[in-house]
């Protein structure tokens, strides 16, 4: 443990869309001169694989959003005791400010934290305030968003509000820079089909058979890379050969940001990090919403994207291979159209989320007004 070097605790769980930008705000107040820690349940063992020279902490933490009423009984236990452990803990460690990044996970350690009068801050990666974070706004000093409009904040919390935007990962970022890939009337057309962790298996029904109703002589210019679940790939394999489409599958993509600078258009899900790193890249995207998300987060974050004009949002109910194709064929048919939507689309994304959350965390640290010797530089 370094001396002279303020701390920061942060409250994630072991989903990426919490981990990602927790992870990218580790790194950027280590550049400045913090020390980090993370706390975190018994499902974030993610952190132990990418923690680097930060200590990570379990407590106990459940949720109770979808669970049975006997289920939610149980929880409440759960909580109270990873508050208490929590507690114990930041005592201990004494941290100059606890950030967290919603989920069921951060709730006892954010509410500790309260109790115990250390600085606070939360952070929603998503167009709606989820559950945890809206139990937690009212208590907290700073709430950072991710979109112009969040829904569910607080009444009276607009003093609290910084949009920072959703920190992404650094290949996405190392990309924002990048043009748009050219669309000449002859060239090919990329594709790329992205279905959360475990692959959408509706894009793997609706998205060949859309790209079947295409005239040949648009289809022939498609190349596909496709996330897809492991019982899929076959099928889905076979399906674009018989369409002569030049077509890359894979469960699982480690190389995303390159994937992303050479897409002329994204059909994703509409998760935080998904979009975020769309936008940031400035990449038009057909985005259909996972219809049982909790508080149906994803349709608010497909809206916003909507409504900035930096792709379209179709519904799960409404994504046929009939409609799909009728999109494809308007925007793949019409350059300009896919053109002006990754102008937009990289208009609403913020390359330097990071730095600016960072900036909102610096500023609450007690180093920078409260007569700590300790200085932290700020960006």
């Amino acid at each position: 443990m370094t001396s002279g070097k303020p701390l920061v605790v942060l409250a994630a769980g072991g989903t990426g869309g919490h981990v990602f930008p927790a992870e990218a705000l580790a790194a950027e107040l280590s550049g400045r001169g913090c020390r980090l820690a993370v706390v975190t349940d018994r499902r974030g063992g993610v952190w132990q694989n990418m923690s680097g020279d930060m200590d990570v902490h379990h407590i106990r933490a459940s949720g109770v959003a979808g669970k049975s009423f006997a289920a939610r009984l149980q929880s409440g236990p759960q909580l109270a005791i990873g508050t208490w452990q929590a507690r114990g803990l930041l005592k201990r460690l004494q941290p100059k400010a606890v950030i967290g990044f919603g989920g069921y996970a951060s709730v006892p350690t954010m509410l500790a934290a309260s109790f115990g009068g250390f600085h606070t801050a939360i952070h929603e990666q998503n167009a709606i305030l989820g559950r945890a974070n809206r139990l937690l706004a009212s208590r907290v000093e700073k709430i950072a968003t991710s979109f112009d409009q969040t829904e569910g904040l607080p009444d009276g919390s607009a003093v609290k509000v910084t949009r920072t935007g959703t920190p992404v990962r650094a290949g996405v970022t190392a990309i924002s820079d990048d043009p748009y890939p050219a669309l000449g009337e002859t060239g090919p057309l990329s594709l790329l089909v992205m279905g959360g962790s475990q692959g959408a298996h509706v894009f793997s029904q609706v998205v060949p058979a859309a790209l079947g109703l295409l005239d040949e002589s648009l289809r022939s210019r498609v190349t596909v890379t496709q996330q897809c679940r492991p019982e899929d790939l076959d099928f889905v394999h076979g399906h674009y050969r018989g369409l002569g489409i030049d077509a890359e599958l894979k469960t699982f993509f480690d190389d995303i940001p390159q994937r992303l600078k050479n897409a002329h258009l994204l059909i994703s899900r509409a998760g935080a990090s998904t979009v975020a790193e769309a936008l940031v890249a400035g990449r038009p995207s057909i985005l259909v919403p996972y219809p049982h998300a909790i508080d149906d987060h994803q349709t608010r974050n497909a809206h916003a994207v909507d409504e900035a004009g930096g792709g379209w949002m179709i519904p799960q109910t409404a994504f046929t291979s009939t409609n799909l194709a009728m999109r494809l064929d308007s925007l793949l048919g019409l350059p300009a159209i896919l053109e002006k939507a990754a102008l937009s689309a990289k208009a609403a994304g913020v390359p330097d989320a990071a730095q600016r959350l960072a900036d909102m965390v610096v500023a609450l640290l007690p180093s920078n007004g409260e007569g700590s010797d300790t200085q932290v530089r700020a960006a």
